[in-house]
């Protein structure tokens, strides 16, 4: 993917935005502030509060830069994203590290908001959903298809042709068997072997009572 250097404003400021701008600033981009309900105390980077992402005065200088949404929580960062790209009529930026691995024949959501962290891996034909996080050593094989909003937690493996919903999580170090269709709103708890498809809106794996 070519990746355009734009001055960029993000949206939310606590420890999953450290992570997008330890990438981002590493790659020189130019990092105009942060929106967030209220100003943080804790600053790490130094960045310019400048005010919620909603208010008249960073729409207005949305309208003119590039926006990630720097939300760790999916349902939330799809609520945010999607609001942003319907009032400013254009997608989010892609923050992808250097280190990651992606084939040249990845399609990517074109609403943007996508992350690759370092030594993140997506094969051929995978196809990734706006918003998706694809953290630190996942790896994404070939024919994938991930849906929106979706979090591929550290080091988990989703083998090829493997189907994952909306709004789900694939917990760490977990791997995931070929063509298994994962449904949405799931959570794969970390450290898990999945060998079967998993419904919509369920804990994998399923609590003992």
């Amino acid at each position: 993917m070519n990746l355009i250097k734009q001055n960029a404003l993000i949206i939310g400021y606590s420890g999953h935005a450290y992570v997008v701008l330890d990438i981002l600033l590493n790659q020189n981009y130019p990092i105009v502030g942060y929106c967030d309900s209220v100003e943080k105390e804790f600053n790490p980077f130094g960045l310019t509060y400048l005010g919620k992402e909603t208010d008249a005065y960073p729409l207005s200088i949305l309208e003119k830069i590039g926006f990630f949404v720097c939300i760790g929580n999916n349902s939330v960062r799809g609520k945010v994203l999607n609001q942003l790209t319907t009032l400013l009529h254009k997608p989010a930026i892609n923050v992808i590290h250097e280190k990651a691995v992606c084939s040249n024949y990845v399609e990517w959501h074109p609403e943007g908001g996508i992350l690759v962290a370092a030594n993140a891996v997506i094969n051929a034909f995978a196809k990734i959903g706006k918003g998706t996080i694809c953290n630190i050593s996942c790896s994404i094989d070939h024919e994938c298809i991930i849906g929106d909003y979706v979090h591929i937690a550290p080091s988990a493996v989703l083998c090829g042709n493997v189907k994952v919903g909306n709004n789900s999580l694939i917990g760490a170090n977990s791997v995931i068997k070929p063509n298994i269709i994962i449904g949405k709103n799931v959570i794969i708890e970390a450290g898990s072997i999945v060998t079967q498809d998993i419904a919509d809106n369920c804990l994998y794996p399923t609590p003992s009572v």
